[in-house]
């Protein structure tokens, strides 16, 4: 383990770290006061200190998005019966809807969604619980929302209250102000109440506007940000900055791990493909904005800001009725987000996920994912901030364990298992230092990179021992030196793979262009199952001087 580190850092970045093992590591915190500026004292973020892991997806359509087809109630047999997530967030489209649950034309026309969702998606959901089905499971309505200027958005509002007439009226209320519906699609009350309010859905402003009412009127509320590089100039890292300082306890989370992965452009990032377009591409399966080493994620995560990565599905269907066209994995099928969470409602996965102790991964690669820091205050995880003196030993833990097999089957849809079982090739242990936060306004706040992150080490099976449940387990002993965050990836990759890795990075992923529907599909398929991942959120390491 020390001579595969010492080789990554003489080949990799010539550094002047005094000896093999020594490490310069730390971390920030968010803030938690939420005024229009960024507050000068920070606190971390909120600990989940009991519980255990959940399974789940955070961007899943159903039919009642006009982009989608897949009924309500297959979708939840598909996310909960078959591919056994724990919890799932519903998030059609803030649009107008034309169908119900079923699939059924609404009469009279399309509605909002928001009284879509309160007419035909939560009775369903309470009436199949209520009879028994898909008990123990949480199941969230949000729903996604076209953010002005930019792309789309996962908005989930009444954590604390899912499914009320309280959290439905506060989503209708979302949907009447801050999208360009006609006053007479809503109910006319809501409107009264309103009126006075202004109404924004045109520009960057309006989607702060939109961002500071969940903060101010809905602080039981998140929003993600979905499959953020999809189209060039959506986003900039000034403008990523921007929403986390007006609303940290409500933007804490990007898509990075995407969905829509059985569309031929990957994760349907179909940009034109040329070079000026590689960072509109997915990077084996992962948005630019994460899977660039020392890029967007890293410079976040190198003010110490607490921003999250999570995996998708970002379901719509797996493949259409005609068979002409794919689109994605039914959620659980391919792509989970794994959250430490501490109680059985959606209040407690928020919480979780806030927390950062979570990890995302592709086909089934690891199902289970140990990650800390320990050191004489104690112990950090994902999300976690371990404080230590300059110069003290700090012991790495990573453990991690791969199921005996997937979800890969050959033809697609055909119900023949492969029983392939999902191998981990190396884990990257990744380091980056962390600073001051860039202020608004200096030219810091539009740097998205981080020149200091860099691969600190890779492991292979040569260097993991394997414990009595199973685990794979590698420490790392390093002398803490100033302050950074560690975080992880995992491939089944070896690190130069032709069209896949270069030097242990992920390459721009392919379009699959065959003109045969079944074997375009099948070799999509494969080329998914072919190139999975796992990334972890990081811990942070405080060095006191």
């Amino acid at each position: 383990m020390q001579f595969e580190a010492t080789r990554l850092r003489r080949a990799m970045m010539p550094l002047s770290l005094a000896c093999v093992t020594l490490l310069s590591a730390c971390g920030g915190s968010d803030d938690d006061d939420e005024s229009g500026a960024p507050p000068a004292v920070t606190e971390p973020a909120p600990a989940v200190r009991t519980g255990a892991w959940s399974t789940g997806d955070l961007h899943v359509h159903t039919i009642q998005s006009d982009d989608a087809q897949t009924t309500l109630e297959s979708v939840l047999d598909q996310a909960f019966d078959r591919y056994k997530l724990d919890w799932a967030a519903l998030s059609n489209h803030l649009r107008m809807s034309a169908r119900d649950n079923t699939g059924a034309n609404i009469p009279g026309g399309s509605i909002p969604f928001s009284t879509g969702m309160a007419h035909y998606e939560v009775p369903f959901i309470k009436q199949a619980q209520a009879a028994g089905r898909y008990a123990g499971k949480i199941i969230f309505s949000s729903f996604e929302w076209d953010m002005p200027t930019h792309d789309h958005v996962n908005i989930g509002i009444g954590t604390n209250d899912p499914m009320s007439e309280q959290s439905l009226r506060a989503v209708a209320e979302f949907e009447y102000l801050y999208t360009n519906k006609a006053d007479n699609l809503f109910d006319a009350q809501l409107v009264a109440d309103l009126a006075g309010q202004p109404r924004a859905f045109t520009t960057h402003a309006d989607s702060l506007t939109a961002l500071l009412w969940l903060r101010d009127k809905h602080p039981d509320s998140y929003m993600l940000l979905n499959h953020p590089s999809r189209y060039a100039g959506k986003y900039t890292v000034g403008q990523l900055r921007e929403m986390h300082d007006l609303a940290p306890s409500i933007f804490f989370a990007i898509e990075g791990m995407v969905g829509n992965q059985m569309e031929p452009d990957r994760g349907g990032y179909a940009e034109a493909y040329t070079a000026d377009k590689l960072p509109n591409r997915t990077y084996g399966g992962v948005d630019y904005l994460v899977a660039k080493l020392g890029g967007t994620w890293d410079a976040l995560l190198g003010e110490g800001r607490h921003i999250w990565t999570v995996a998708d599905s970002d379901f719509h269907f797996r493949i259409n009725a005609t068979g002409q066209y794919s689109s994605g994995y039914a959620p659980g099928e391919y792509a989970k987000t794994y959250v430490w969470k501490d109680g059985k409602d959606m209040a407690a996965v928020v919480a979780g996920l806030k927390s950062g102790r979570m990890f995302g991964v592709f086909g089934d690669l690891i199902d289970a994912l140990e990650f800390q820091a320990q050191g004489a205050s104690g112990t950090a995880h994902m999300g976690g901030e371990l404080v230590a003196a300059k110069g003290e030993q700090v012991e790495v833990t990573i453990r991690f364990r791969s199921p005996d097999s997937n979800h890969y089957e050959y033809p697609i849809e055909s119900g023949n298992p492969t029983y392939v079982k999902p191998t981990v090739h190396h884990v990257d242990l990744i380091v980056g230092d962390v600073g001051p936060r860039a202020a608004a306004g200096t030219p810091d706040y539009d740097n998205a990179t981080n020149p200091s992150t860099r691969v600190l080490g890779r492991y292979t099976s040569k260097d993991w021992t394997v414990d009595k449940d199973g685990y794979n387990v590698i420490k790392v002993k390093l002398t803490a030196d100033k302050s950074q965050y560690l975080r992880l990836r995992g491939t089944n990759l070896a690190p130069d793979v032709a069209g896949e890795t270069a030097n242990g990075e992920p390459l721009p992923d392919a379009k699959v262009d065959l003109a045969d529907n079944a074997a375009r599909f099948n070799a999509i398929n494969a080329r998914n199952y072919n190139d999975l991942w796992f990334y972890s959120n990081p811990v942070f390491v405080t060095v006191k001087q």
